[in-house]
């Protein structure tokens, strides 16, 4: 897959997409990533979650949160990487995304552990290396070096509107 939103290996350290901010880091796959702190609403325990049929496998279903229904997506199946159970420090991460009507809906994801608040400086910062066709990178907004380890900072925004891309067409409506 293809970089369908920017071109990173056009992009200098300064122009990378993420910004120096506050990050919430977070684990998969013994990886750290990164979202902005500011989207970030809540992190919660694992819940029961309600599966809804013809779902792709990263959506795990819905999750009923104080009388609210989210969506709930499992970022290691999302990204492809490894499955695996379900621990005491699996958590779940609620974000604010943009809506495709406009505003903002809440959407969460299941993250192997929460890390840290990190506060990531410009001179930390750099573009997604170019990975070339093979690794489709259109989620990871930046690379953030800290000390000998490197985040991979990711835009939930994109993640979820991936998601909605790749829904199938409504059918019929009743009565039709």
């Amino acid at each position: 897959m293809t970089n369908s939103t920017r071109d990173p290996a056009r992009l200098t350290p300064d122009e990378a997409p993420a910004r120096p901010a506050k990050y919430l880091t977070f684990s998969l796959a013994g990886e750290t990533y990164g979202v902005p702190v500011l989207a970030v609403r809540e992190i919660i325990r694992l819940c029961p979650v309600t599966s809804v049929a013809g779902m792709p496998p990263h959506v795990r279903g819905v999750i009923n949160l104080r009388g609210r229904v989210i969506p709930l997506v499992d970022l290691r199946v999302r990204f492809g990487l490894p499955a695996a159970a379900d621990h005491d420090r699996t958590c779940i991460i609620v974000a604010q995304v943009t809506a495709a009507a406009g505003g903002t809906r809440p959407y969460a994801v299941v993250v192997d552990g929460v890390e840290d608040v990190a506060t990531i400086a410009a001179s930390d910062l750099t573009p997604a290396p170019d990975f070339g066709d093979a690794v489709d990178i259109r989620f990871i907004t930046g690379m953030a070096r800290r000390g000998a380890a490197v985040a991979t900072l990711i835009d939930l925004d994109i993640v979820a509107a991936a998601d909605k891309a790749a829904e199938p067409p409504a059918g019929p409506k009743a009565g039709t």
